[in-house]
């Protein structure tokens, strides 16, 4: 690589802009830089600390037991139940009228639940659980949109002690199958069905299908009237949730269960092979998710209104809709439906109704808003925000800057978090009244979590270097193994960098010269074009830099003579989707001017959409087949599996450019 590429390609992270924390939310901040100091002078000890921001029926002898490594123990002998800690402490602590959850449907029905609502709820479903014979270590699947009920039946499920397993609401039969066979569920929570984009779409029918594909051990199914549609009906497995656990006594003995109990699996959502249970305990996992809750958004309990907009069915729901936010005390917004229905201004407009002040979102969401324009938050009063985040995937500057201006109104903090389902909770933001944020880096390992970026050898890259990002300590949140799969567990996290004992998180990274972090997605998302490693956030980045482009997404494909070549599917803006070959010619230029020459798409494809799942995850496997010419794989994830025909057909007809 040429000196002059080399720079180019740092560009991205040489970020002059820096937005130090508003002065009113630094003098009140729950933590202060001094929380990085008393971590790192004993963190097992910060830890500590941290976990008794919970109710513990008995308490620890033993933080971290790491004898058996890679496998934990954390809070060693203590014991504890999630589903107290995220209700019954708040109800007996006088707090009981407080609003838990404002529950806005997509066709504008509402409700309001109080923590006190929500103890009888739970206590009743947990009643009716153990009617049915669930109990400690049984599995539970639960596949609902997203709802109050959801909520509940996962708490209902740890007041127990079983395990839950939620599946997201988009997935197939397929799907639902393979999990239910692989965790041996005995038995499932579903609806009629739920709502998105004006219609009900099914979800029984594609459970009685699931069951229907061969044999398991799911006795029972529980249906949540929710749709109000035709559903089959067996009468020997399945029951209406009212009938159920409407009858049910609205109080619940629970008993406190040890620090490790299972509390639930997590599959993730892999497009080949059997899916991966990703199994998380309960000691530890509540422990930071409340505190990582509480830190990064600098919560105030008694006056903010938090509202994370992911599905109940991926991690982001579980730790910062269900347990983290529960077990803080906190009044949330859940919403059913999807960001444009009715109309483009659904979220600004449940913001403004509810008085959202901590946002929590993904950047493809908000590269759609972008899209779609500034004038459709501006007709709605967000003045309450005043801390944005942002999860799922690095985000670029230019979607930072307009988070930050057009929903922030150039005065909320951003965090910008990374974590994964396999970490369980946040480790790696901004603390909102200490960190002077950076546009698109996520800055540095909050206080208590040891994270570096490494080399292929093991070692730590200088500022200013490239590598792998590795976790280097254990963390409370951690997974505790694959669901029935040691081996896999060790050889998936811990075989990369074994001598080292690090936990290897398939994400690349960079320090910039501060020695903050910029991530840069999964490490198959990271090219190697003629022996340079090129991320496809960095491509990308410098593709929606440019005025004419929404949205953009990178691949690299097979090239027989730069071993892969860049390939860019962009969405423009307005007008600009007129400019034929002379915008494509433009737009490579562009990043060529931006990064370097070496990472000039070696093709730009102009698209109407992207391919993305329901949760709004951009599906760039599928971009590869078909920039490879393969034939598409799976598509049942998407959201709108006709956009992969749109795809297709324009780029096969589209000759790569030289």
């Amino acid at each position: 690589m040429t000196e002059s590429n080399q720079e180019g390609l740092s560009n991205l992270l040489h970020e002059e802009r820096r937005f130090p924390p508003p002065e009113a939310l630094a003098a009140q901040a729950n933590y202060t830089a001094d929380a990085y100091a008393e971590a790192d002078k004993d963190r097992l000890a910060f830890w500590e600390k941290q976990a008794r921001r919970l109710d513990w029926d008995t308490e620890w002898s033993e933080v971290l037991d790491w004898t058996n490594a890679p496998f934990a123990k954390w809070f060693v002998g203590g014991r504890l139940n999630a589903s107290v800690n995220c209700v019954d402490r708040h109800v007996s602590a006088g707090r009981g009228e407080k609003v838990a959850i404002h529950f806005e449907g997509e066709p504008g029905d509402t409700r309001t639940v109080t923590y006190a609502d929500l103890a009888k709820l739970v206590a009743q479903a947990a009643n009716a659980l153990t009617d049915l014979g669930v109990g400690q270590g049984d599995r539970v699947a639960v596949y609902l949109p997203m709802s109050v009920e959801a909520v509940v039946s996962m708490l209902a499920c740890a007041r127990l002690g079983a395990i839950h397993s939620v599946i997201f609401g988009g997935f197939s039969a397929q799907a639902i199958y393979d999990r239910v066979l692989d965790a041996d569920a005995k038995l499932i929570i579903t609806a009629d069905g739920g709502y998105r984009r004006g219609k009900v779409f099914p979800l029984k029918p594609i459970v009685d299908e699931a069951l229907a594909k061969g044999s398991t051990n799911v006795a029972r199914v529980i249906v949540v009237k929710r749709g109000e549609n035709e559903v089959d009906w067996d009468a020997s497995r399945d029951l209406w949730w009212d009938d159920i656990v409407g009858r049910q006594p609205d109080t619940h003995e629970a008993q406190a269960f040890d620090a490790e109990n299972p509390l639930f699996i997590l599959y993730t959502s892999g497009t080949t092979g059997k899916p991966k249970g990703i199994l998380h305990t309960t000691g530890g996992y509540l422990t930071q998710v409340a505190y990582t809750h509480h830190a990064a958004f600098d919560l105030k309990a008694d006056t903010d209104v938090f509202w994370c907009t992911a599905d109940i069915g991926w991690v982001t729901g579980h730790s910062y809709i269900v347990y983290g936010p529960l077990a803080n005390g906190a009044t949330q917004v859940i919403y059913e439906g999807t960001p444009d229905t009715p109309h483009r201004g659904r979220f600004w407009e449940i913001a403004q109704k509810y008085g959202v002040t901590l946002l929590y979102t993904a950047p493809t969401t908000i590269r759609t808003f972008m899209k779609w324009g500034d004038d459709i938050p501006a007709q709605f009063d967000l003045s309450a925000l005043r801390v944005l985040g942002s999860v799922g995937e690095p985000i670029n500057p230019e979607a930072w800057m307009w988070y930050r201006r057009v929903i922030g109104g150039d005065r909320c903090p951003i965090v910008d978090t990374w974590w994964q389902t396999e970490t369980g909770a946040m480790m790696i933001s901004p603390l909102p009244g200490v960190t002077a944020t950076k546009p698109g880096s996520a800055m540095k390992g909050l206080p208590g979590v040891s994270v570096d970026v490494v080399d292929d050898t093991g070692t730590p890259v200088p500022n200013g270097g490239g590598g792998l990002l590795v976790l280097t300590e254990p963390w409370p949140s951690m997974l505790r193994g694959i669901w029935g799969d040691d081996e896999r567990f060790r050889e998936t996290y811990w075989s990369r960098f074994a001598d080292e004992g690090y936990y290897f998180a398939g994400d690349g990274a960079k320090k910039d010269a501060d020695g903050d972090l910029w991530l840069l997605g999964r490490v198959d998302d990271v090219m190697n074009v003629s022996g340079h490693r090129i991320s496809t956030t960095e491509v990308e980045s410098a593709l929606v830099s440019h005025p004419s482009v929404a949205e953009a997404a990178v691949v690299g494909a097979t090239d027989p003579t730069t071993g892969q070549g860049i390939v860019a599917f962009v969405i423009l803006r307005g007008d600009a989707a007129d400019g034929g070959e002379a915008m494509v010619s433009e737009l490579r230029n562009h990043v060529a001017k931006e990064i370097g020459a070496i990472a000039k798409p070696r093709q730009i494809m102009v698209v109407p959409e992207l391919p993305k799942t329901r949760s709004g995850k951009i599906m760039r496997r599928l971009l590869r087949d078909v920039a490879e010419n393969r034939s598409i794989g799976d598509v049942t994830t998407l959201a709108d599996s006709t956009v992969m025909d749109l795809i297709s057909s324009g780029l096969s007809t589209a000759p790569p450019e030289d």
